[in-house]
């Protein structure tokens, strides 16, 4: 029998007889194209891009040949504060932070209308919010915002995001029958109202078939995005929550951002009268109509400690940016005499609330003449500086304060005497008394 040949292909470690063909640039590039697509589109959330961009953009793009309605572009805009009212008063403050508490009537038109504005059903919305509260700016928030502006605009809620450990607890949702059955049935809720509802008005009522929610989508979601972006931060600025009007305005009150996430139980955002928050003109005017209650406020008193301590940690901030002159705790202690002893070598030394000023630096620059600080070297000029001669602004008061060379022990001349006079004095009640330095009076006494 003759020796049977092995395939070198089964072999581990061994090439193929016949090298293989490397694929061409053109192949190469084909093929990367492919995969970075392929890839692309298993990360979209197809339902919520086609919701949130394609049927948008169909009717951006149809914009030329469609004629504007004035009756469609007023159903536009009322369509927009509702839709939009009805995800920050319904989907934010009352289901996400329950700032207040609303009748039934008011939850299904909330809950209608909300879905409307195609921003998911009540429990996904408000559960993403309420993580996006407790992990504000860490990988755990659904939109950070410091993974981009866009990210935290849009693309968290078209693409599909790695899986997060944020637990949140939104268990006081599984009661709500509301919200229960919004979500159940929110494809066609969202599909109906967002689309369905506004194109048969203004189908059936005027003949316009091509409405849209492309602007209260954007609007929305301007909380996420601007309101962490641009702004003010009068309440607390280690988050990215920021206060800003144009946000305000475009998100029908929610771009006080910075208070909210301060106060979130709060049921205003805008607490100024000059502030426009026209969610809580609309919570207050649902209150009057008796569709909503028990509206929380935060105690003014911490609201003004908030603004407080940040005023003062912007403050601290910038006088740590200014030079006030070296600390006292870290001057050395000089003697009387020493500091005497050095104005008589010629050092320009001014001692003022017991502590030693080297002026030779200002003392050609002295408001009140060189003559009158001459006249201050190598005594204690205290009462002279705070207004036996001239009582100094806070301006001179900080001058001084830059040119600190040391403390003086006792503290002013004053006490330095008092001090060597007491020491006289223990001296002499330590020294014997003969009876020939007595007084005649009391020698001859006996």
């Amino acid at each position: 029998m003759g020796e049977r040949k092995m395939n070198p292909k089964v072999i581990d470690g061994l090439h193929d007889t016949q090298p293989e063909k490397s694929p061409t640039a053109g192949q190469s590039h084909q093929g990367g194209f492919i995969t970075t697509l392929t890839s692309w589109c298993n990360k979209v959330r197809w339902f919520n891009f086609t919701m949130l961009i394609t049927i948008p953009l169909i009717a951006f793009l149809q914009v030329p040949w469609v004629p504007l309605h004035r009756k469609t572009l007023v159903l536009s805009i009322i369509y927009y504060v509702t839709t939009a009212i009805s995800v920050t008063a319904g989907y934010h403050r009352l289901w996400a932070h329950r700032s207040y508490s609303a009748s039934p009537t008011l939850k299904w038109l909330l809950a209608a209308f909300g879905a409307g504005a195609v921003q998911g059903s009540i429990k996904f919305w408000v559960r993403e919010h309420r993580a996006h509260h407790r992990y504000t700016d860490t990988d755990q928030d659904p939109y950070n915002v410091k993974k981009g502006l866009l990210h935290a605009h849009i693309l968290w809620v078209i693409t599909k995001q790695p899986r997060k450990n944020n637990r949140v607890d939104i268990s006081d949702l599984q009661n709500d029958r509301v919200v229960v059955l919004q979500h159940r049935y929110y494809f066609l809720a969202a599909f109906f109202m967002g689309w369905g509802f506004p194109t048969l008005v203004a189908g059936l009522g005027w003949n316009d078939w091509h409405p849209s929610v492309f602007f209260v989508n954007q609007a929305t979601f301007c909380v996420n995005s601007l309101a962490h972006w641009i702004g003010e931060q009068p309440y607390d600025d280690r988050r990215s929550s920021r206060d800003h009007l144009i946000t305000a305005l475009i998100t029908m009150g929610e771009g006080y951002h910075n208070f909210h996430h301060e106060f979130p139980s709060d049921y205003r955002n805008g607490i100024e009268w000059y502030q426009p928050d026209i969610t809580k003109w609309g919570i207050k005017l649902c209150e009057q109509l008796g569709l909503a209650y028990d509206l929380k406020r935060f105690r003014q008193n911490e609201i003004g400690k908030s603004r407080l301590q940040q005023v003062f940690k912007k403050l601290n901030v910038e006088r740590e940016s200014l030079d006030w002159g070296p600390p006292l705790s870290k001057l050395p202690v000089m003697e009387w005499d020493e500091y005497h002893d050095k104005v008589t070598q010629g050092h320009h030394l001014v001692l003022i609330g017991g502590v030693v000023h080297d002026v030779s630096k200002f003392i050609h620059e002295h408001p009140g003449g060189e003559s009158m600080m001459r006249l201050a070297l190598g005594k204690d000029a205290t009462t002279l500086f705070n207004g036996a001669v001239y009582l100094h602004s806070n301006a001179a008061n900080n001058i001084l304060a830059t040119l600190r060379v040391a403390i003086l022990r006792g503290g002013c001349e004053v006490e330095i005497f008092k001090q060597q006079n007491n020491s006289l004095d223990m001296l002499a009640k330590e020294t014997p008394v003969h009876v020939q330095d007595q007084p005649k009076s009391i020698a001859g006494h006996s």
